[in-house]
């Protein structure tokens, strides 16, 4: 063969080999950086290509997919959308994912490999399972008590099972339909300028983003505290808190809305909501003491997620006694989500263990096969069960002869706690109401179900609203919702 017929070959050969290197590194080693790089509309194409699966609420579904025949062609629906939206959140094709839409997104939208039994074939044929489905542990009709409870009010509930952590109600109000944020057209983008610019705010989610000054809801905390540091060991003793009380290092007076507090017991204290008793245990139980019980409790530690995040709830650090007073009795500093307001009312209930929150019970395919089942969820100690014990007692004397009784429940064992948060400047914003809240079917081993309410109602009246009022009758249909 002549020599310049072998060099030609050889240089052929050197070009092929040369195209099937670049296709390689094109096609196996790039193919990451091709796929996410937004030019691609590929991959979204696909991603709305098929449906989405679902989010399923006591067995039925609340979502669901419709083909709206455009580019992106399936759009998410949503049934009974507001009424879910702060546990579904939404599934837009020009805005994202949001709460369990975005935590489970790989999941619901099929490409999550452990849809697959060959999860290698399908990165090969880069082919896509149907969407799986999300079980939740929501209880239907809890969730629409709480929902009907609020009405047109800001506020939020939250209610948890005690002995597992599991997610029982999740309602935030004003809230919206995900569904107008499904889609491409121009009605979308109107909707999202709409909703974000509104000044109640209904796509927050206040159940878990949002925190609040928790009043005397924290009071709990604070019992707990003094109890197992050995500075009350009698409910029924006199405690030696001034009323009015000066508070340390201060000229400023703490005063109470009701009579009988100088000298009260913490029976009595607990039962009307002495401010004054409640900011000198504080100071008695010391800084350390009370942050330490907090935390035990869950503030001032990284909020759960749910599977999605929760805000984290603050006690504070280097307070000085003034200000120790003042957080004592849920004020200064101290903030608080709804949801760790009712896991302290779940710890008490719990015999002082403190289960870790969730909102899905397991996940599907889409023909029913289980991908993962939500297990044992992690306990932390927040008090001695012995001060739990105390605590429960507190908490059913003030729902039986206390600040709680419209929460009372017939047939059932109650135990709860009201507050009135102030806030703004000089305390002058149209205070939270507040109630914290667990009840016991009588013929049960153990409480059922923790709760908590806020009612932000900032139209009322500032002397209109207060936690035993306007906060405990939603408690109450909640817990009778679970109970019944």
């Amino acid at each position: 063969m002549p020599r310049y017929i072998r060099h030609a070959a050889a240089f052929c050969a050197l070009l092929l080999l040369a195209l099937l290197v670049n296709a390689t590194r094109l096609q196996i080693v790039q193919v990451r950086s091709y796929d996410e790089n937004p030019a691609n509309r590929r991959q979204t194409i696909a991603r709305y290509g098929q449906p989405r699966g679902d989010i399923l609420v006591g067995g039925s579904p609340v979502t669901g997919s419709r083909d709206s025949g455009e580019n992106l062609r399936y759009e998410r629906t949503y049934r009974y959308g507001p009424l879910y939206a702060p546990v579904t959140g939404f599934a837009s094709q020009t805005y994202g994912t949001t709460l369990l839409e975005n935590a489970e997104d790989d999941l619901l939208s099929g490409t999550d490999p452990m849809l697959s039994p060959l999860p290698l074939w399908n990165d090969l044929t880069r082919a896509r399972n149907p969407g799986g489905n999300v079980v939740t542990t929501l209880d239907a009709i809890a969730q629409q008590a709480a929902y009907d409870g609020l009405g047109d009010r800001r506020g939020a509930v939250a209610a948890v099972e005690p002995s597992t952590g599991r997610i029982l109600a999740l309602v935030s109000t004003p809230s919206y339909d995900p569904q107008e944020l499904s889609g491409t057209d121009k009605a979308v983008a109107k909707a999202w300028a709409r909703l974000n610019g509104a000044a109640d705010r209904p796509m927050l989610n206040r159940a878990v983003r949002q925190t609040y000054p928790p009043g005397s809801t924290f009071k709990v905390v604070t019992a707990a505290a003094a109890l197992d540091a050995g500075v009350v060991e009698d409910l029924d003793a006199p405690l030696k808190a001034p009323d009015p009380y000066r508070l340390p290092g201060s000229s400023a007076r703490l005063t109470n809305s009701v009579d009988d507090c100088a000298g009260a017991s913490l029976r009595y204290a607990f039962a009307w909501s002495c401010n004054t008793v409640f900011a000198k245990l504080g100071v008695d139980v010391g800084l350390a003491d009370m942050a330490r019980t907090a935390s035990g409790f869950g503030f001032d530690e990284p909020g759960p997620r749910i599977p999605f995040p929760v805000s984290t709830s603050t006690f504070g650090s280097g307070l000085d006694q003034a200000q120790l007073a003042l957080s004592s009795i849920g004020q200064f500093d101290t903030r608080a989500t709804p949801l760790q307001m009712a896991m302290i009312a779940a710890a008490v209930a719990n015999g002082g263990s403190v289960r870790a929150p969730h909102l899905v019970e397991r996940t599907t395919t889409a023909a029913g096969t289980p991908v993962s089942t939500t297990g044992p969820r992690a306990e932390s100690r927040a008090m001695n069960p012995s001060t739990a014990r105390l605590l429960r007692e507190l908490m059913t004397d003030a729902v039986r002869k206390g600040t709680g009784r419209k929460v009372a429940v017939p047939g059932a064992e109650v135990g709860g706690k009201s507050g009135t948060a102030q806030h703004g400047i000089g305390n002058a914003g149209t205070p939270y109401a507040w109630f914290i809240s667990w009840a016991r079917a009588r013929d049960a081993v153990e409480p059922a179900v923790a709760v908590a309410v806020v009612v932000e109602d900032a139209a009322a009246d500032r002397g209109e609203i207060s936690g035993g009022g306007d906060a405990a009758p939603i408690a109450r249909a909640v817990m009778k919702a679970v109970l019944d």
